[in-house]
């Protein structure tokens, strides 16, 4: 039976191969229904002439249609296209989008045999951007059958190593679409025609480079869905070590992966280099990108806050950051005021808040990471309550301002024993919050007996009990050491007298000697380095380590060092 439109079809192909026209190529092999009613008939005619069975004859077909002046000049990759377009017609015939698992292993194959044709060094720039329309259909549709476990519980069984005794891990079915994405970015980042930059003479990216951020990107958006961390760093490594400079990749390429890594830096406890990703992200994304801008901002006022920088009214009354004063001013009031019992109860999981920041993967960050600063509020608060600012004794010697530990102690296990909700204080007889005993007066051992653990009935008797672990004075001194050691602190601690002692506070106030600004104390020991961020290289030293960054060298020609020329 003939095949007129599939003819006329090829005869297109044909043609936009030969004016090596790419995003033509995109809009003629595409995949997602609904399809024009031209591809309809395309699909009849294949199943009537080439049927399942008959895949050789079709390969025939694409490779008698397709002018054989028109190979590669590498050699052999215009054969891995032919396969890739017998393929794309065998996919119209066979996909059935009822049957979501078939039409991912279907869709999975095909890209895997496009990215073969990428190879090509003098015609794979024509195939880049159908592979990287093909590769955004497999993500989303690997998300959307992660979401449906019941769905792909065999799929997921069978391409995990589940089925090996030794296997550690099991690979996903998100994943497995992300490690046949990644090889299309290798092919894009591996690039070697063209200048040793990368770049053609107007700056820009040259050749099959121009989807290295593309594919990088799609790839990132997986791993980061199935928490495949390790994945995303060895991306951003590649990226380091061969890309050109990110700034001269569109805008929407680099606002896209300057989230990502702002993420992964934010997830391995790199809160400034991810401040610094995220603000550029931030500051280069359109304003009209609400969704966009406001996923930034989620995780940017978050690493602020931990550094110690807290968001404006202004920031937070922008139409991206609509809803966020509800959930991070209480928690910013709480650090602030140094209020260890308000912070723990609004990071508790029983409230809202918490599981919204719980949601967006930042609570336990803010719980680890923040509490730091709520102890350094407690003692600054401390000291202004009841510290000594020093001056001269008696006989004439300079005192330095000091801070009790013991008062520090005092108001840490009130605020303590409020978390746990227990302590009835009677503010009618507690005299002096400063009293020696540790606890305010009127608790007694009445207020410590109900601090105890709770031991289910039918355990009575079986298990030991515990007192409420209520902080001590070596906790606190613990503490305040470990703050020094951040330089959140400066100063040092008087252990026989249990005292906090303040230096440099004849240079400048003892508030502001003792206690130094979080963002200025962090950003002082902090470089602007990000890596995974190739920037503009401010020196030829610098390009030159750059370009040899990864690279082999041949030294053969090279004298010994020392020698003299000759």
């Amino acid at each position: 039976m003939t095949t007129p439109t599939v003819d006329r079809f090829l005869g297109g192909i044909t043609k936009i191969l030969r004016e090596k026209n790419g995003a033509e190529l995109q809009s003629y092999l595409i995949l997602e229904p609904p399809l024009p009613p031209l591809y309809t008939i395309i699909i009849n005619e294949l199943r009537q002439s080439f049927p399942k069975k008959n895949a050789s004859a079709l390969e025939a077909k694409v490779e008698k249609a397709l002018p054989a002046d028109e190979e590669g000049d590498a050699g052999g990759s215009w054969t891995a296209f032919i396969t890739f377009l017998a393929q794309y017609f065998a996919f119209l015939r066979d996909v059935n989008i009822d049957n979501l698992v078939e039409t991912h292993d279907l869709l999975k194959a095909l890209l895997n045999q496009s990215i073969l044709a990428l190879s090509d060094a003098s015609m794979g720039r024509v195939v880049l951007s159908t592979v990287i329309s093909f590769s955004r259909t497999l993500a989303r549709l690997a998300i959307g059958l992660d979401k449906r476990p019941d769905l792909v519980a065999t799929l997921t069984r069978r391409e995990s190593t589940a089925g090996d005794e030794d296997a550690q891990e099991r690979i996903t079915l998100v994943e497995s679409s992300a490690n046949i994405i990644r090889e299309a970015f290798k092919k894009c980042l591996g690039e070697r025609s063209g200048t040793s930059a990368g770049l053609n003479v107007e700056g820009k990216p040259e050749g099959r480079r121009v989807g290295i951020y593309l594919c990088a990107n799609i790839c990132l958006k997986l791993f980061f869905h199935c928490r495949k961390l390790r994945s995303a760093e060895q991306i951003f490594s590649n990226i380091y070590q061969q890309s050109p400079p990110l700034e001269r990749f569109p805008a929407s390429q680099r606002v896209t992966f300057l989230y990502y890594l702002g993420r992964y830096q934010f997830a391995n406890n790199h809160f400034f280099r991810a401040q610094l990703a995220l603000q550029s992200a931030y500051n280069q994304c359109h304003r009209q990108c609400l969704k966009q801008c406001r996923s930034i901002l989620v995780y940017l006022i978050t690493s602020n806050i931990v550094l110690g920088r807290f968001p404006s009214a202004q920031l937070l009354q922008r139409s991206e950051a609509e809803g966020f004063g509800e959930k991070f001013l209480p928690v910013c009031q709480a650090i602030r005021w140094g209020d260890i019992a308000t912070f723990k109860n609004l990071l508790d999981l029983s409230k809202p808040n918490a599981q919204w920041f719980l949601n967006r993967r930042i609570l336990l960050q803010l719980q680890n990471r923040c509490e730091v600063l709520v102890w350094r509020s407690l003692a600054r608060k401390t000291f202004l309550l009841s510290g000594s600012i020093g001056g001269q004794s008696s006989s004439g010697a300079q005192l330095a301002p000091t801070c009790e530990l013991k008062d520090i102690l005092v108001i840490a296990r009130l605020l303590e024993s409020q978390v746990l909700r227990t302590l009835n204080l009677d503010t009618n007889t507690r005299s002096n919050a400063f009293s020696k005993t540790g606890l305010p007066n009127g608790t007694g051992d009445r207020g410590v007996e109900s601090l105890k653990e709770y031991v289910d009935p039918d355990l009575e008797g079986e298990i030991e009990t515990n007192e409420p672990l209520l902080p001590n004075l070596q906790d606190v001194e613990a503490i305040a050491a470990s703050l020094i050691d951040q330089d959140l602190l400066h100063g040092y601690i008087s252990h026989w007298h249990a005292r906090f002692v303040i230096l440099g506070a004849k240079q400048k106030p003892a508030l502001q000697a003792g206690f130094p600004n979080v963002w200025k104390t962090i950003k002082s020991r902090s470089s602007d380095e990000v890596p995974g961020w190739v920037k503009e290289d401010k020196s030829a030293s610098n390009r030159v380590a750059k370009a040899s960054s990864g690279r082999v060298i041949n030294l053969s020609g090279a004298r010994p060092a020392g020698a003299i020329p000759a």
